[in-house]
């Protein structure tokens, strides 16, 4: 049977282009002009010029904005909280981290489970990342004994007292005084008397396959610092949110104490967010960088490059605004 629904055959010819309409160059908003451009410096002219070299153009001018933002948050006295991954660790950032926390910068740390066991076992031997595809092969993937023993020891310490997994964390590793002490956020953060929350979930940290890890004290201690931060983010008008390289428990976690702190009457609009990490994700952008606030910017790039650069950035804007 014929198909009886044939459909035209359209023939096209060549646009007459000689009916379009122009208008002079010099009429047309840029988003790109010379005054943006990078400026050639030397080395010797130091770090401040370095960073006023920059091109104040995309992912540039947005870490500009972000060092601003923090820059005005210290000198407002404002909170400066950064989440974490456990990559973070990892990729040896810990001694910028210390560094800007003793400067008063960083005024509080949220970080999930796997960060904190990293923090741990640096504090411990100095070193930390096994090799997983190696030890999976024999059942021996995050089978280490020392580990899961503190984090019971201090989970248990942190639901009873009421003072959280974090502090309880930092505590135990200042009373054991190991090696690398100095290394530990876990233990700055205790020393210093900042906020630092540990969020878990279940199953995702080597800690979980061990018998003596007790699901009520993990939990118990984990929900204490959830309403920690949830306190925390409560405070967070007019301050910065930093977001450095977890996909989905942070981003998640901080939409929840956002929630939160809004619900129970506190006003937390005007605050600026930055998602750093090496893909930007989905998570992030919307519960980080979209949701929470209008004045949120993502910096793409390695942590340990990108880090340090904002850092250093902080620091020679801290010493001009002090010059």
């Amino acid at each position: 049977m014929e198909n009886q629904h044939h459909c035209e055959i359209r023939k096209y010819t060549p646009l007459d282009l000689g009916k379009i309409s122009t208008y002079s160059i010099t009429e047309r908003q840029n988003l790109s002009n010379i005054q943006l451009f990078a400026k050639p410096t030397e080395p010797t002219d130091g770090i401040k010029a370095f960073f006023e070299s920059l091109p104040e153009i995309l992912a540039s001018a947005n870490l500009r904005k972000v060092i601003d933002a923090i820059v005005l948050a210290r000198q407002n006295k404002r909170p400066v909280v950064m989440s974490f991954g456990a990559h973070v660790i990892k990729c040896g950032l810990s001694p910028l981290i210390i560094d800007l926390m003793k400067r008063n910068i960083i005024t509080a740390l949220a970080m999930n489970g796997a960060a904190a066991i990293h923090d741990y076992e640096i504090s411990l031997i100095g070193a930390t990342s096994e090799d997983v595809a190696e030890s999976l092969r024999d059942g021996s993937f995050g089978m280490t004994k020392e580990t899961p023993e503190a984090f019971q020891i201090a989970s248990l310490r942190g639901a009873t007292e009421g003072i959280g997994l974090g502090r309880a964390m930092g505590e135990k590793i200042i009373a054991d005084n190991k090696a690398y002490t100095d290394l530990s956020l876990l233990a700055w953060s205790a020393k210093l008397d900042i906020p630092s929350t540990v969020h878990v979930a279940f199953g995702t940290d080597t800690i979980y396959m061990h018998p003596n890890i007790s699901g009520k004290d993990m939990g118990e201690s984990s929900h204490i610092d959830f309403r920690i931060l949830a306190s925390i983010v409560s405070d967070l008008e007019g301050g910065v949110w930093l977001n450095v390289g977890s996909a989905v428990i942070m981003p998640e976690v901080f939409l929840k104490a956002l929630t939160i702190a809004r619900n129970v009457g506190n006003k937390v609009e005007n605050f600026v967010t930055a998602n750093m990490d090496m893909i930007q994700h989905y998570r992030p952008l919307t519960n980080v960088l979209k949701r929470p606030t209008r004045t949120g910017y993502a910096i793409t790039g390695h942590h340990e490059i990108m880090f340090p650069l904002l850092r250093m950035g902080i620091l020679s804007k801290l010493g001009s605004e002090n010059e």
